[in-house]
């Protein structure tokens, strides 16, 4: 059976999110861990079999994922009626694939760049940095209402949580600000609001 090791507000909750998008919540066990925080709580749970003691960690019987872009991506193969990825041979599935690696492998580094004020020139010419990270969101975004087009997808989802997570923390133009509110209103954000209590 699917198990998702999970740590309440965190970055699982997104993969929460989406369990609740592909109507997938009694497919998958969540197992309920500790994780160390940044402010000094928390602990690395024995009951969490990541390498890492870290969540999101999905299990399925002797397989495993690990980070959420992964993660999203098996599960929006695994249950592909919901819609929420674009399969092989779907006309948009490189474009799906192309920003579930750009949040992890831009995104995400220059946003926590950005936050600690970390500069350097090989950073910079390698990930290039926050502000152009988040002139590429608003191209796209300025043009339709979600990356993929007229069609929410794991993506959205996905490169919206920090955004969510982080509020203020992440500047972002009114274009972003109003995609982020549009995956923000969608009822499973609330429902995984409520269980994470």
């Amino acid at each position: 059976m699917l198990t998702l090791y999970h740590a309440p507000k965190s970055r699982s909750s997104s993969v929460l999110v989406l369990l609740k998008e592909l109507d997938a919540l009694d497919r998958v066990q969540i197992r309920k861990v500790d994780i160390p925080r940044q402010d000094g709580s928390g602990a690395r749970d024995p009951a969490n079999p990541h390498p890492e003691g870290k969540v999101p960690y999905l299990t399925n019987g002797q397989d495993h994922v690990r980070e959420r872009g992964a993660i999203m991506l098996y599960l929006t193969d695994l249950f592909p009626e919901a819609g929420l990825g674009p399969l092989p041979g779907d006309l948009a599935r490189g474009q799906y694939l192309g920003w579930l690696s750009w949040y992890q492998g831009v995104l995400e580094p220059v946003a926590i760049l950005n936050f600690f004020k970390i500069e350097h020139p090989a950073l910079q010419a390698t990930f290039r940095d926050y502000d152009t990270a988040i002139r590429r969101l608003e191209e796209v975004l300025a043009k339709q209402p979600f990356l993929l087009g007229e069609r929410f997808s794991a993506a959205d989802l996905l490169i919206a949580s920090p955004f969510i997570f982080f509020g203020e923390g992440m500047p972002r133009p009114p274009v972003v600000e109003a995609w982020v509110s549009r995956v923000q209103s969608r009822p499973s954000m609330a429902w995984a609001r409520d269980f994470d209590g």
